[in-house]
């Protein structure tokens, strides 16, 4: 087993190839933004990208629940970074499952709402028997711009053992609102001290990891305490959990998170691994 490490934010200096899809009638694009297709941008990128044969083997799992208003844009963009996308529908009654199907995606489909945590290892387990070699994570609901998967394959390219990464959000704080920002210094600083190494954002949903990991992140929690317990899970393994500083994002969509029912799991979490 690895030491603890002590992981500092990793240094990105690849430049993001920032693209906006075309797709969506009457959604503003930034000056210069690409109306091309998912495929033409994604071949643009191979041709001028150093780390094209990582990014060839990076796969992405995206789970979503009630998601039509974004699954589909939030596909197409990561679409033009990677080939292999799945979406996993945690039991939606509404139309994510076909938008997330016209926007070029996999999608497998739970017949009920089974939770983001097992929506996440039905991803996992779904990329593990197959050929690629990471598997990156991110919500449906637009709060992780799919353009930043660049810099987690950037951070992956210097890795010289499995390894597990995560976004960082805190040095982008202005766009957080305070109670969150609050909440998220302090299950970061708990969880940290549970993980042996420090993790400043310990509750962003934006991942990458090496698919050797999958294995052992297979079990835990099936609801939103698994994005935390999976941290402890593969620390005590012996991984490292390196930080990629990311752009913080809040759209106007009501969050899924239930703050009593999730803060009695954390709690609960906390005192179950303090004991172990």
């Amino acid at each position: 087993m690895l030491p603890p490490v002590h992981s500092s934010a990793v240094l990105i200096t690849l430049p993001i190839f920032i693209q906006w899809s075309g797709d969506d009638k009457g959604r503003a694009r930034p000056p210069g933004a690409s109306n091309e297709s998912p495929t033409v941008v994604a071949n643009s990128l191979m041709e001028h990208d150093p780390f094209a044969q990582i990014r060839s083997q990076t796969a992405a799992v995206i789970p979503a629940y009630q998601d039509e208003k974004h699954i589909g844009d939030i596909v197409r963009r990561v679409r033009q970074r990677l080939d292999h996308v799945l979406v996993i529908d945690d039991g939606s009654n509404d139309q994510t499952a076909q938008r997330a199907r016209e926007a070029g995606a996999e999608v497998i489909v739970h017949d009920q709402n089974r939770g983001k945590g097992d929506a996440i290892k039905t991803g996992l387990g779904h990329w593990l028997d197959r050929e690629v070699t990471w598997v990156s994570l991110l919500d449906s609901d637009g709060q992780h711009l799919p353009e930043e998967i660049d810099r987690f394959i950037a951070a992956a390219a210097s890795a010289t053992q499995p390894s597990f990464f995560i976004g960082n959000r805190m040095s982008d704080v202005a766009a957080m609102p305070f109670i969150r920002r609050v909440v998220n210094c302090y299950m970061s600083r708990r969880i940290s001290r549970l993980c042996g190494q420090k993790i400043p954002d310990t509750q962003c949903g934006f991942r990458m990891l090496d698919r050797q990991l999958i294995p052992e992140l297979l079990g835990g929690g099936d609801r939103y305490d698994y994005e935390t317990e999976v941290l402890i899970i593969a620390s005590r393994k012996g991984y490292r959990i390196e930080s990629v500083p990311i752009t913080t994002v809040y759209s106007d969509q009501v969050s899924k998170i239930r703050p009593v029912r999730d803060a009695l799991c954390f709690f609960k979490l906390m005192r179950r691994y303090r004991k172990l």
